[in-house]
């Protein structure tokens, strides 16, 4: 897998489930840090709602460490689970839910409220616009500068990232190179430079 899909850009959705209003906020995070501030923006945006649930998967959406969800004052494990669950179930990764629940007066007990929670993100995914986040790995390759305009039209037509670059005695490239094209970038750049180029990482 070299990439998955993320929020494009932060959308808004609303339902209205037994006179409750349950906004959903969706936004493209790349950090837990980010992911919190943006909870903290949408409480700031609907200060006088009931609850400000939230889940997220603050990177790739296979990586466990990045998970998190919290219930807002709602009964444990009724808002923050079943929002995350719907989540990992998506595909998506860098993605922060915030449900907005503005209370209706009719209670909906712990069923209701995950079914509720649980269709609010649902449904908003549905309509998500996603974009592509590649999945790379860094490696660093120094070479003569006599190969480096060949490297160059090599890294622009495979579409390889320099992310940074040195010249000193040698050139030195840092590449972001997508996972599945690791080997072949190896053994392409060793031959376009006649084996004079050392990769370090």
């Amino acid at each position: 897998m070299d990439s998955y899909p993320a929020p494009a850009n932060t959308q808004s959705f609303e339902l209205e489930i037994k006179r409750s209003r349950f906004i959903t906020s969706v936004a493209r995070i790349t950090s837990r840090a980010e992911g919190k501030q943006f909870i903290q923006d949408t409480r700031t945006a609907y200060p006088t709602a009931s609850h400000h649930c939230w889940a997220y998967i603050a990177g790739k959406p296979d990586d466990a460490h990045q998970y998190d969800q919290s219930d807002d004052g709602e009964p444990k494990g009724t808002a923050g689970k079943p929002m995350l669950n719907v989540l990992l179930h998506s595909g998506l990764g860098n993605t922060i839910v915030v449900v907005t629940r503005y209370f209706g007066g009719i209670k909906l007990g712990a069923g209701g409220l995950v079914r509720a929670y649980t269709q609010s993100v649902s449904e908003a995914l549905k309509q998500l616009e996603t974009t592509a986040r590649k999945i790379t790995s860094l490696l660093t390759v120094k070479f003569p500068y006599s190969f480096q305009g060949k490297l160059d039209n090599y890294l622009a037509v495979a579409d390889i990232s320099i992310t940074n670059k040195s010249f000193e005695i040698d050139i030195t490239y840092t590449l972001a190179v997508p996972v599945s094209l690791l080997e072949s970038i190896r053994v392409d750049a060793s031959n376009l430079t006649q084996g004079q180029i050392e990769i370090i990482t």
